[in-house]
């Protein structure tokens, strides 16, 4: 067969925390108390629409130098309600692109959630639900976090099924929560079987802020009960990750996918590589804090960056004949 028979797309699917992309209204139900006007962080009309210009711009180059398109996915997290979403992706480095979105509401008490934006060009959405994780406290109430989102839609002609996670934190300390990110990592794992239930060989992706490294119990339970591939595992070093904390670099931000990715053949999406889309713009350009994520803010100071978090991507390739 000549090459020249063989036409090659490239596709980007990502993943990025946005760092609190809330809007400057109250909403009665949840703690959106910090970002609004007259808060301590002065979040204002202006400094919503500078943060909405600059997350458009990262979206629309990640993985742009491969494909000569933003990405097809970008599984997101740290976002209040679907408003904020569809301002994301009418900004000015987005608005040609003719992104889609799914979003659900959930129970988390600060009120973000995990969401997906999707270039309907390109993906068909052909079913989406959502998965509580149900925790306790100490004293045995329900502790709320965010749902775990699935999104099921074709890429070329080949259903592809994505699920993003924005696991709880380490606030109370790394041990102390670790029940937490593993009663969610169970949760994902059930929600694989399930798919796996229908479709034995369904193609499969994991993203999200797993607020747990690679080796760590909770992702290592996922890719092995999962049974799912994790290119993020050589990438985290002492100087390099997508989340700096104390000066220690950790790799929070991940994606992970079934084996079947792998396979070759006309007709079916192949991975390809991964990586974290660090570039120097997305970072501190000066002072201690120098080659860290620019972030939006520090504490209660307004810095008028991007993210504490760089985004994460994967990319696949689609060989037809």
């Amino acid at each position: 067969m000549n090459s020249s028979e063989i036409k090659t797309t490239s596709h980007t699917i990502a993943f990025y925390n946005l760092e609190n992309l809330f809007d400057i209204n109250n909403d009665a139900k949840t703690y959106d108390t910090d970002f609004l006007p007259g808060s301590s962080k002065r979040w204002t009309k202006k400094r919503y629409d500078r943060k909405l210009f600059k997350l458009g711009e990262v979206i629309s180059k990640i993985g742009y130098d491969n494909t000569q398109k933003p990405p097809v996915i970008v599984g997101l997290a740290e976002i209040e309600n679907k408003n904020v979403i569809q301002d994301l992706i009418q900004s000015k480095d987005l608005e040609s692109f003719n992104y889609g979105f799914v979003h659900y509401n959930s129970q988390d008490e600060r009120g973000i959630d995990v969401a997906m934006i999707y270039d309907k060009t390109r993906f068909t959405v052909e079913q989406s639900k959502t998965y509580a994780v149900f925790l306790k406290d100490h004293i045995g109430k329900q502790d709320y976090t965010r749902d775990i989102l699935l999104v099921s839609g074709k890429l070329h002609t080949e259903k592809i099924h994505v699920i993003i996670n924005h696991w709880p934190s380490r606030r109370e300390g790394e041990l102390e929560s670790l029940h937490k990110r593993l009663k969610a990592s169970q949760k994902v794992v059930e929600i694989v079987n399930e798919i796996r239930t229908e479709n034995q060989n369904a193609k499969i992706i994991v993203m999200g802020d797993f607020n747990d490294n690679p080796g760590n119990e909770s992702v290592k339970y996922l890719s092995n009960n999962a049974e799912l591939f994790n290119p993020m595992e050589t990438m985290l070093s002492y100087s390099r990750g997508s989340v700096n904390h104390n000066f220690k670099w950790n790799l929070f931000d991940q994606i992970l996918f079934s084996n079947n990715f792998f396979e070759t053949g006309y007709n079916k999406l192949k991975f390809d590589e991964a990586n974290i889309f660090d570039e120097k713009f997305l970072t501190q350009y000066k002072g201690k804090f120098k080659g860290q994520p620019f972030r939006t803010y520090v504490g209660n100071k307004y810095k008028g960056g991007y993210s504490d978090h760089f985004p994460v991507y994967i990319q696949l390739i689609w060989n037809e004949i």
